[in-house]
């Protein structure tokens, strides 16, 4: 969608006096590759061309975006994820795995397909955001590739304005597409969106009823993976989908800390260019704010350390960004079963998981009391051998 003024700019009248017949002619305007304009037009000249994002109120119900530009996604791509996160998935890492496992090459890592159609998204949802809030019904329906090309689609399902009148948040479902046009992810998020004018109101609601999980049978298969000549030694543990319980606890033991220079990097790296990560002057306490995918990343690759064998994520329940997230700050996880489910993968079978990203120095799965210090609640179903 094109952002156009209602201002436009003025054309400097030059008068000529050229008389015809003794008369003089009417002023004309100059050709345009004559054009000239003084210091008093300055403001008037000022071009529409640039597009400051939308605000609250430029959002209704129903309005479907396609989102500018289509991204290749290349194996430099990857190796730079690689190295700002420490995923060690072998299924990601590994060529020769994944052709063990019936795929061409290694895929490129599911939150990092993710983190691609998110960002596509964010100039025209959220580059005005306070920040976004949580996560929803989220499939990862088929694997994505070096060489792949992505793009992306939102559709508006609901908008509610904050009380604080400064405010408003927007529920929208953003569809990531390859190249073929075959869906590779869908999700819905809501998000935070600063208003243009402040204490305007416009009266509108519509909260979206959005489910909260994604049923066992309504899971994705992802086409051509097979898990029935799975190496675990290659894998890095020997567990399998047998051996998690429901209700057992991991604490995946090690910590990361985010670094501004590689929060800054990895959200450019997804073209995202939501203000509040990359500019200081946005809150008040001069800080940029991490985006919350960010964290996502950093737990899915610590959770490595007692899920190894999780290989992919299939689906994501529900997602929130607890507290908000800082340079400096020092992140860890912990991990909950929650559910076993069968798969018609061959070899595979589902795990439901519940994993908090905290910045607390506790070995305990993190309850409510230390609310304060979570950064994250992910609950998401991923495929593991059987």
């Amino acid at each position: 969608m094109i952002c156009k003024s209602p201002i436009r700019p003025s054309i400097a009248l030059v008068e000529i006096a050229w008389r015809q017949n003794g008369e003089p002619v009417p002023a004309l305007p100059i050709q345009p590759d004559r054009q000239v304009y003084t210091e008093q037009d300055d403001s008037l000249m000022r071009s529409a061309k640039s597009n400051p994002g939308r605000f609250f109120e430029d959002f209704s119900v129903g309005m479907v975006i396609e989102h500018p530009t289509p991204r290749t996604v290349t194996n430099g791509d990857r190796a730079l994820c690689n190295a700002l996160f420490p995923f060690r998935h072998a299924l990601f890492s590994s060529d020769e795995f994944a052709r063990r496992c019936g795929l061409p090459q290694a895929p490129i890592e599911d939150f990092a397909v993710f983190h691609f159609v998110f960002g596509k998204s964010v100039p025209d949802i959220s580059v005005n955001a306070v920040a976004n809030l949580g996560y929803a019904e989220m499939k990862f329906r088929r694997m994505t590739f070096a060489g792949d090309t992505l793009t992306a689609q939102s559709e508006v399902i609901g908008i509610k304005e904050n009380s604080n009148g400064k405010s408003g948040i927007v529920w929208v479902r953003t569809k990531g597409s390859n190249q073929h046009g075959q869906t590779v992810v869908d999700f819905v998020r809501w998000v935070m969106v600063r208003k243009r004018r402040p204490g305007k109101t416009s009266g509108v609601t519509l909260v979206p009823e959005i489910n909260p999980c994604v049923e066992a049978d309504a899971l994705p298969e992802p086409p051509g993976l097979d898990f029935s000549d799975y190496d675990f030694t290659s894998a890095g543990e020997p567990h399998s989908w047998s051996d998690y319980l429901p209700g057992e606890t991991i604490n995946h033991e090690h910590g990361t800390t985010v670094e501004e220079a590689e929060h800054m990097i990895a959200t450019r790296l997804w073209q995202n260019p939501a203000r509040v990560h990359f500019d200081s002057t946005l809150r008040e306490d001069g800080r940029r704010l991490i985006y919350g995918g960010h964290v996502i990343s950093i737990a899915r690759a610590l959770s490595f350390n007692g899920l190894a064998n999780a290989q992919t994520v299939l689906a994501v329940n529900s997602g929130k960004h607890v507290n908000p997230c800082f340079a400096g700050t020092t992140v860890r996880a912990w991990s909950k079963v929650l559910e076993r489910a069968k798969s018609s993968v061959p070899g595979a079978g589902a795990l439901r998981i519940r994993t908090v990203a905290s910045s607390a120095r506790t070995g305990a799965f993190p309850d409510e009391s230390e609310s304060d210090a979570a950064l994250l609640d992910l609950d998401y179903w991923v495929l593991i051998p059987r």
